[in-house]
């Protein structure tokens, strides 16, 4: 797992894409949509990516991505900002936006290849993607279901609330939870340490 910059965020946007695919399962036809907006999201200001990647046959060859997760610092003028803000406004005004969204580290994707699952790089790649950030908050959107789901346990492993639950954004599809913590991420609790 390593910290990639924009320029080697682009250059594998391909198997980052892949594993988009393999993890999310959208239509076909929304991947050039997706490839436009992740290639907007690395302009976006303290933009920051991590790949999980498995090491290559030979050296001096790419390795072949399993996870991907990045990042950047939200503001206005941004479109999920922008949405999430009105509906933040709506559910506790101005000042419970404010709270979560003036200075805010918004994880845009985190996706782990399906058969990669279940060994701990989802959480490798939230930890590392969240550390050192100088922003006070961190904020996501996930698929809203069982609170019970990989994705929802991981992110209250770390100490993310349920910030709207059941939220549409616009253009339809699926129901999201948009979640959100204070930074730094709470540790994981030791496993040892609850028996």
């Amino acid at each position: 797992m390593r910290e990639i910059d924009r320029r080697a965020f682009l250059r594998r946007l391909r198997p980052i894409l892949e594993v988009y695919a393999a993890a999310m399962r959208p239509p076909p036809e929304q991947l050039p949509g997706r490839h436009t907006i992740m290639e907007r999201h690395a302009s976006y200001p303290r933009f920051r990516a991590l790949v999980a990647e498995r090491r290559p046959a030979f050296p001096g060859l790419p390795g072949t991505v399993r996870g991907f997760a990045y990042g950047f610092h939200g503001e206005r003028g941004q479109w999920w900002h922008d949405v999430v803000h009105q509906a933040l406004e709506r559910r506790g005004g101005p000042g419970h936006a404010a709270r979560w969204l003036s200075d805010a580290f918004e994880v845009a994707e985190l996706h782990v290849h399906p058969e990669a699952q279940g060994q701990g790089l989802g959480r490798g790649l939230l930890t590392g993607l969240c550390e050192g950030r100088p922003e006070t908050t961190v904020v996501l959107s996930t698929l809203d279901g069982p609170e019970d789901s990989p994705a929802r346990r991981l992110y209250r492993s770390v100490g993310l609330v349920d910030l709207l639950t059941d939220f549409e954004f616009p253009g339809g599809g699926p129901r999201y939870a948009v979640m959100g913590g204070r930074l730094p991420l709470a540790p994981y609790p030791d496993p040892a340490s609850s028996s």
